[in-house]
């Protein structure tokens, strides 16, 4: 039974030399990591501002019948955004729309999953602005504000706190989406994983690591919001 032991110690420690170790493959998963959330922060930063924009234009129509055009075409790109696979938008916006444009591809991975977020995060913001009670913008407008200063110091702080779980499951959703970034040659953490399976013909160690590390980062970032919203509750008492 101990050699048993033994030797299965030596085997996972060869494997584990010769997927991270030999030729420092292990660079292959950092370099990687650092593409994804170079990814992560432009996508996020697009879908927060594009989503936001969004939001407020289609609960404007809500609230007020205004802004119709506008509206319909968010809805169209809603519909369209919401009803097609990432992966397709990725390889459409770097195949089609920038085939001729020079651009660094963790620019157009960014581009392409934050506005495929920003749909998904509209729809977060509009549901929390129109949770919040007509009657906050009617005491808003009567304490002289306009409808843009209402906006911003009244409704979207209360919205805020109430869509910001659902908002932390998109950002982590959108961590994760980041995985399909190999499909346009990007060297991101799956595609580092991928290419060390390629070296060493062994499947287990590369995955198991790449698995590792959207776990870990996933917990990390769940304790963050966590935190956050935490905070967020104790500032209301």
């Amino acid at each position: 039974m101990f050699e048993w032991f033994r030797n299965l110690f030596l085997l996972i420690g060869d494997k584990f030399y010769d997927n991270f170790i030999k030729d420092d493959r292990w660079t292959y998963l950092t370099n990687g990591l650092k593409t994804t959330m170079l990814i992560l922060v432009l996508a996020f930063v697009i879908g927060i501002i594009l989503g936001f924009l969004i939001a407020v234009v289609r609960s404007t129509h809500d609230m007020d019948g205004k802004w119709g055009f506008a509206n319909w075409i968010c809805k169209l790109y809603l519909t369209v955004i919401r009803g097609t696979p990432v992966v397709v938008q990725l390889m459409i916006i770097y195949f089609v729309i920038f085939k001729a444009v020079t651009l660094e591809k963790f620019i157009v991975g960014g581009i392409a999953f934050g506005l495929n977020s920003a749909a998904y995060v509209a729809e977060i913001f509009r549901s929390g602005i129109m949770s919040i009670d007509k009657g906050q913008m009617e005491a808003g407008r009567s304490l002289g504000f306009n409808y843009r200063q209402t906006m911003l110091k009244i409704i979207m702080p209360q919205a805020f706190k109430n869509v910001l779980p659902a908002l932390g499951n998109e950002i982590i959703t959108l961590f994760k989406e980041t995985s399909v970034a190999g499909y346009i040659g990007m060297m991101d953490l799956t595609k580092g994983g991928d290419i060390i399976r390629s070296k060493t013909y062994d499947g287990f160690f590369p995955l198991i690591a790449v698995a590792l590390v959207y776990l870990v980062i996933v917990i990390i970032m769940t304790k963050l919001l966590e935190l956050l919203e935490r905070r967020l509750r104790r500032s209301d008492h």
